[in-house]
């Protein structure tokens, strides 16, 4: 039972832009906290963006002023808009879904993004 499903992904040159979505089953989306996460080769997952039921972003330090994370209720998506990218931002990105109480109810499989000239 697939809930969550990146897609936009893809290779840019920095300072270049990309958008990712994450659709969701609605039975997850509603009323739940969206987020991005990303994970980098021997790295840890770490929270990139996240955005309540109410539209409410929060952002980690490193894409403060150049990601922006949107959802749209009426379709159960969730975007992560990715602007300046630089090469540090290489990672697998993953869409997660959570209760307002932090519980994870479900990942994406996850979709590549490369940052190279």
């Amino acid at each position: 039972q697939v809930q969550l499903v990146e897609s936009g992904g893809g290779l840019v040159q920095p300072g270049g832009s990309l958008r990712l979505s994450c659709a969701a089953s609605g039975s997850i989306f509603s009323g739940n906290v969206m987020g991005w996460y990303r994970q980098a080769p021997g790295q840890q997952r770490e929270l990139v963006a996240r955005i309540d039921s109410g539209g409410s972003p929060n952002y980690a330090d490193p894409v403060k002023g150049r990601f922006t994370i949107s959802r749209d209720n009426t379709k159960n998506t969730v975007y992560l808009q990715m602007n300046s990218l630089k090469p540090e931002d290489t990672a697998v990105y993953y869409c997660n879904a959570k209760t307002t109480y932090g519980i994870t109810l479900s990942w994406g499989q996850g979709t590549q993004v490369t940052v190279s000239s």
